[in-house]
Parts: C-alpha cells; sequence; structure tokens
C-alpha cells in the first residue's frame, strides 16, 4: 500500500505565489493572521488571495495567542477550512470556534508529545516545528525527528526547517501525514520562489511510503 503525503504550503502574501503553489500541487494553504509575522496577511488581503485559490486546497488560518474576538474577526471575513493555533492556546480554546484545528507543538527535548497528543485529542493533527526561544515558527530551523514518538494518537504535520534538499530524509524517518513549508520555498520572507515550490513538492510527490 503507498501513502502519499500531503503537502501545505504557509505563508503566502501574494496572488501570483497562490496560483503557483495550488498549479504544483499542493494540497493546503496558510495564511498567517499574526501581526508580528513578515508573513502576516489583513483580512483584507485575504480575501483578495483565495480569490485566486482553485477549488479543492484547503485554506489554513494561523494564529498566534489570539483572543477569540480576534479569530472571529478573521472567520466573519475568510472562508477558512481549518484554524491552525501556534501559541499556548487551550484545547478548550481551539475547540470554540465550530472549525477543525491543528495544534502546533515546538518540539524539544523534554517536550512530551504523547501528552500533547492526549491534550489536543480533538485535533486534526499536530504540527511539529522546531522550538526557537522567542518565536513562534517560521525561522526555517529544523529540530531532531528522533523526539517524535512512533505511535502518537493523531496524525503528525511535520515542519521546522524543511526544504526540497531534506524533506524526502524527513518523510523517511517520520512517516508524517503532512509535511508543511515556509522559509523553504521563499526566496525572501513572504514571497515564495517558484523553482524552490516546484522542487519541493516534486520531491513530496516522488515517494512512495
Amino acid at each position: 500500500m503507498f501513502e502519499m503525503t500531503r503537502i501545505k504550503v504557509c505563508g503566502l502574501t501574494r496572488v501570483a505565489d497562490i496560483q503557483r503553489v495550488a498549479a504544483s500541487g499542493a494540497d493546503a494553504i496558510g495564511l498567517v493572521f499574526y501581526a508580528q509575522s513578515p508573513r502576516y496577511v489583513t483580512p483584507e488581503q485575504a480575501r483578495l488571495l483565495l480569490a485566486a485559490l482553485p477549488p479543492f486546497v484547503t485554506v489554513v488560518g494561523l494564529f498566534v495567542n489570539a483572543s477569540a474576538a480576534e479569530v472571529r474577526a478573521v472567520l466573519q471575513q475568510v472562508p477558512l477550512d481549518v484554524l491552525q493555533f501556534h501559541g499556548e492556546e487551550s484545547p478548550e480554546f481551539c475547540r470554540q470556534f465550530a472549525r477543525p484545528y491543528l495544534k502546533a507543538i515546538r518540539v524539544k527535548a523534554g517536550v512530551d508529545l504523547l501528552q500533547c497528543a492526549a491534550r489536543y485529542a480533538d485535533a486534526q493533527a499536530l504540527l511539529l516545528d522546531a522550538y526557537v526561544e522567542g518565536t513562534h515558527g517560521g525561522t526555517g530551523e529544523s529540530f531532531d525527528w528522533a523526539l517524535i514518538p512512533q505511535h502518537l494518537p493523531l496524525p503528525v504535520i511535520l515542519s521546522g526547517g524543511l526544504h526540497a534538499g531534506n524533506v524526502a530524509a524527513a518523510i523517511a524517518a517520520v512517516r508524517p501525514y503532512a509535511v508543511d513549508v515556509s522559509s523553504g520555498v521563499e526566496s525572501a520572507k513572504g514571497i515564495k520562489d517558484a523553482a524552490k515550490i516546484a522542487a519541493f513538492i516534486k520531491e513530496v510527490k516522488c515517494i512512495e511510503l
């Protein structure tokens, strides 16, 4: 049995990049609603971006320690399919919006991922990213994949420092449900590179598990 690893490209800020990512075969895109990120988009910008998105691509909205009111304000304006919480949000907070959600966990030695999976048992998946002090992702740093237990009870979306040169090894080591890339397909923060996108997606789609 062969299982195709899904692909999410996060931090999109330009219509041309949205179109390119979708045409290249990504399964999902991520829009960042976190004002401190260089990849931040306003709800108004997000609506313009999504107008260029073809059907059957999942739209994920990323939030970091936002208030419930802020999340709801975005949802009133932007048709998000899935919410991604990248801060210290509680399970109760994450599940209140009547949307499927992903919980990002910044991985380092001592973080109990089995406990995290139990705590966020109703999440669609755990998104595992590198722990970098003072940041909430998008750093381009990877982490030790050996820290991931083999039998987590939730699907794993692997993030953190992935690019065309290491994503095949990452998939072989972790067997994730999906991979999530941002800085690894950029020419500058928030500016995606067509060749890097194509190379990354080609590497993932060439792998048969």
